[in-house]
């Protein structure tokens, strides 16, 4: 028996976007390194570019993921 199944066929309603065929599917088409989702709706995972470069934004200038430099140092360095 093995380990892990692939699921070829995914679940109603199930939306991914595929980075190798830039389209989005419905259910898990292509192997999970190249798709984006689980996305709600056909028109939410069609911007999924759009989210990933919004989000990835967010992440680039969110303060709380920014150490102040002088702050890395070890025990008993200075």
């Amino acid at each position: 028996m093995a380990l892990f199944k692939r699921r070829t066929v995914g679940k109603p309603g199930e939306w991914f976007y595929c980075l190798e065929h830039q389209k989005v599917e419905e259910g898990p088409q292509c192997r999970a390194a190249d798709r984006l989702g689980p996305y709600g709706t056909r028109e939410e995972a069609a911007h999924a570019m759009e989210i990933a470069r919004e989000r990835n934004l967010e992440w680039e200038t969110d303060p709380k993921w920014h150490d102040d430099p002088g702050q890395g140092k070890s025990a008993g360095e200075d």
